[in-house]
């Protein structure tokens, strides 16, 4: 076996965060919400980059499970990213706090909370970090 790629993630949340998750995915991220099997048990979206649908996210947990500390077993997911300042600058503007890193030779890192207290980091050539 060998393994080309990580396919997707899967968020979960309950029933009536579905629509802020994915308000931000679309809005914040740029994901785009896409077809999803009408056969699956639990409620849910899969959101898009282009064709590939990367994060499912399934309401399987109780309403108020939103919170501010995640406390799932994965830490954070990264996406592969371009135009740094164009991404701090939509942040700013619609009040979401960001963090940031610049790791010689790994690339310059913003890093956010979504809905339920997922971390993304979103990764930006060296060159693209702020002087």
């Amino acid at each position: 076996m060998t393994i080309d790629f990580i396919q997707h993630v899967n968020i979960r949340c309950a029933p009536g965060d579905l629509a802020t998750i994915e308000r931000f995915y679309t809005e914040v991220v740029g994901l785009q919400r896409g077809h999803r099997p009408p056969n699956l048990r639990n409620q849910g979206i899969w959101l898009y980059l282009g064709p590939q649908p990367v994060v499912h996210v399934t309401a399987r947990c109780a309403e108020g499970f939103v919170q501010s500390e995640h406390h799932g077993s994965v830490d954070h997911v990264a996406f592969q990213s371009c135009d740094a300042a164009a991404f701090a600058n939509k942040l700013s503007s619609m009040n979401i706090a960001w963090e940031q890193s610049n790791v010689a030779g790994a690339g310059y890192q913003i890093f956010i909370r979504d809905p339920v207290g997922t971390v993304l980091e979103f990764n930006f050539p060296n060159s693209e970090a702020p002087a």
